[in-house]
């Protein structure tokens, strides 16, 4: 009681404390996230040009961008294609800004028309595009409240109107900015000139070459002073950005011995009936087996991770792990377990026929409304097509002499109307399934009418070829996946390596465990994918933040199913690559530089001859040398040397030059002046060309490296 009496009496002492506390802890969380603190955004992904990009707008973007990239997209992908996009209408709109250009209303329509004349919903009644039936179209989107209007073959709402409105104005802006950009840049005479001079003026030369291979790497020091220098001097080439070096051990949960062997026994079960005791009614009641069943289709789809392929199937078409085996069962006979392609497999043979191995057939293709590839001015029901497709039938069965006929007036198939509707010998993976179960397993001469997702199909069958056994097998296949006992001790192996890195080197305590630890060098911050891993963006994010340093570590979950122990190795901050990065590809241009030097003090002598000579070096003779293509016969591109020489006198040498791969004296025996032409305008026409087809892309990029763009990516993805 004497210590509750203390507390109440300094109860306001107490509460400023804690108050303290708390104030202290939130105080810290927003100096961490300092954006909060000094008026920076939480809800801005890039900044352009002094435009902000909205992060609610753009991960509404994104998550359509998302769903019109499909399922095998990953939001990243999403991401990055939206952020592009949206980087490049900022860029482009402050250009359209300082040039005064703009779409007006009656150059929208004449766009909006351009765009979408086709479309039976914008047509009056002959068919011809309507603006009052645009303006109810889009006031009829407004009224919807965000509900999606059929618009052509696919679905629309207010929303994505209006963002495709302004796709279309920003594609109109940007044709005219670069049909402005490419009329000027069109090359002049006087330029087509000089580029015909460059390819065509040349010279004749004698040199010498004393190679960079002359000098040995190991009498040439390179300090580490020497390769920082050489950075600085080169700093365009050394920009880095950041960038993490990352080392994983990876722990599959993958199928253990125990657990296929499991697996086979549980197949082997599904052979013969089996007796069960069935409690509720105290009796035993039989199950039947593979071998005995009746009703096939249902007994594998029951018992199968793949349903029942109710077709004859040749050779070619049976797994090739036991091909042989099947092919050459009994009807009847049973084959298995066997392991195919991730899966253990029962297969049972229920039936034989004769095959060809091609068939010849024409056809007439009848399509419907919704039906795959119909053009949009199709408007018969599938009863209508089906009735269409009888009646045809009924015409070319009792008189074969119509059917070119009425392929030319019907079938919607263009790839073989030109040929009356025929498809020459072909295979039975080349047709969709009704169309090849018809062809194949019917007789010479046949007609029938078959459905496929491209409408009716009247098919004659026009011949056959090698007829062969065709089987029809029944196969019990059951996915390969580990049993949770061995993702219990997947789990558990994961989690041992990650405490015993508490106390232990990360590399040593794989090697001690005879794991592999694979290393993943230069992740940059928005990469999505680890090498060996796939897609793991919680692992880069992990990576890059604040407080995650060189040597941590964790466990992270992999797609595949399993778990990696990654650490980071090193963090390289972005700016000019360190010395110890750099010097793979420093250290050759370095000794190079320092080579060249040594070689020049070395050098006697004025004329290619005598350096020749005093140098213990043959002399070389290149004929025709051009500035256009700056290569010299026996020594490669050397555009320094070749250069240098067309600054010579007949007759003159050069001082030593420090070219690609050795110092080089050249001397020019022959000037070789370029004929002049009368009109150099085709060579204009040609340099225009080459530019204007240029321009678009490279004036976006010189945009884009001089912009002014902050990309806050990172914090939300």
């Amino acid at each position: 009681m004497a210590v509750l009496n203390k507390i109440r009496q300094r109860s306001l002492f107490l509460i400023l404390i804690i108050a303290l506390a708390l104030f202290s802890f939130v105080l810290t969380d927003l100096f961490r996230n300092s954006d909060a603190l000094f008026g920076g955004s939480q809800d801005v992904v890039a900044t352009v040009n002094g435009t902000n990009i909205n992060r609610t707008d753009f991960m509404n973007r994104v998550e359509q961008m998302q769903n019109q990239l499909g399922p095998n997209s990953t939001s990243t992908q999403a991401m990055n294609r939206v952020y592009d996009q949206e980087v490049r209408k900022a860029i482009m709109a402050s250009q359209f800004e300082d040039l005064g250009l703009s779409v007006e209303q009656d150059q929208m329509k004449d766009l909006l028309k351009q765009s979408f004349s086709s479309y039976p919903e914008l047509q009056n009644e002959a068919g011809v595009f309507d603006e009052n039936k645009l303006t109810e179209f889009v006031n009829n989107l407004k009224a919807l409240n965000g509900q999606s209007a059929p618009l052509g073959t696919f679905q629309i709402n207010y929303q994505q109107w209006v963002t495709t409105e302004n796709n279309i104005a920003l594609g109109a802006l940007e044709r005219a900015y670069y049909a402005m950009v490419k009329a000027g840049v069109n090359a002049t005479l006087g330029e087509a000139e000089v580029d015909y001079m460059l390819e065509n003026a040349t010279r004749d030369l004698n040199y010498v070459q004393i190679p960079f291979t002359s000098i040995a790497d190991s009498l040439v020091e390179v300090s580490k002073s020497d390769i920082t220098k050489y950075i600085s001097q080169h700093k365009d080439k050394y920009e880095v950005e950041a960038t993490r070096d990352i080392s994983f051990v990876e722990f599959k949960e993958v199928a253990s011995v125990e657990d296929e062997n499991n697996l086979k026994a549980d197949l082997l079960k599904l052979l013969d009936n089996q007796a069960v005791f069935n409690e509720a009614t105290n009796t035993t009641d039989t199950i039947i087996g593979l071998r005995n069943t009746n009703d096939i289709e249902s007994f594998v789809n029951s018992n199968s991770d793949i349903t029942y392929n109710d077709a004859f199937v040749t050779k070619a078409q049976l797994p090739k792990t036991a091909a042989d085996t099947i092919y050459n069962t009994e009807v009847g006979g049973i084959y298995g377990p066997y392991k195919d392609d991730g899966y253990f497999k029962l297969s049972k043979v229920v039936a034989e026929t004769q095959l060809p191995d091609s068939v010849k057939v024409r056809h007439i293709l009848i399509p419907h409304m919704g039906a795959q590839s119909a053009q949009p001015d199709v408007t018969r029901t599938v009863e209508d097509a089906k009735a269409l497709a009888d009646s045809i039938k009924t015409v070319v069965t009792a008189n074969p002499s119509k059917f070119p006929e009425l392929v030319t007036e019907f079938s919607s198939d263009q790839g073989s109307v030109d040929n009356g509707g025929e498809y020459d010998f072909h295979p039975i993976t080349q047709m969709v399934k009704p169309f090849s179960d018809f062809e194949f397993q019917n007789e010479i001469g046949d007609i029938g009418v078959v459905k496929t997702v491209f409408g009716f199909h009247i098919i004659e069958i026009l011949d056959q070829k090698n007829k062969s056994r065709a089987i029809k097998v029944a196969t019990i296949a059951r996915a390969i996946e580990p049993s949770e006992k061995t993702i219990d001790a997947t789990f558990t192996e994961a989690s041992k390596f990650e405490l015993a890195l508490q106390k232990e080197d990360f590399q040593e305590a794989a090697k001690e465990r005879e794991l592999t630890a694979k290393p993943v060098n230069g992740i940059k911050v928005l990469d999505e994918n680890i090498p060996g891993l796939g897609s793991q963006r919680a692992i880069v994010r992990w990576a890059f933040e604040d407080g995650t340093k060189v040597g941590d570590y964790k466990r992270f979950s992999i797609p595949s199913g399993g778990y990696a122990v990654v650490q980071v190795v090193k963090a390289t901050k972005k700016g000019l690559m360190d010395a110890e990065s750099a010097s793979a590809t420093v250290l050759t241009e370095i000794r190079n530089e320092k080579k060249a030097a040594m070689i020049m003090d070395e050098i006697t002598g004025t004329t290619v001859a005598e350096i020749a000579k005093n140098q213990n070096k043959a002399t070389n003779k290149a004929s025709a040398v051009n500035m256009k293509n700056p290569t010299l016969s026996g020594a490669g591109a050397e555009p320094k040397v070749v250069g240098t020489a067309f600054g010579l006198q007949e007759g003159e040498a050069s001082k030593p030059i420090a070219g690609n791969k050795g110092v080089y004296v050249v001397e020019v025996t022959k000037i070789n002046q370029a004929t002049t032409l009368d009109n150099y305008q085709a060579i204009a026409n040609r340099l225009s060309t080459t530019r204007t087809n240029a321009a678009q892309t490279k004036v976006y990029e010189a945009l884009k490296e001089t912009a002014d763009i902050e990309d806050n990516r990172a914090r939300f993805f």
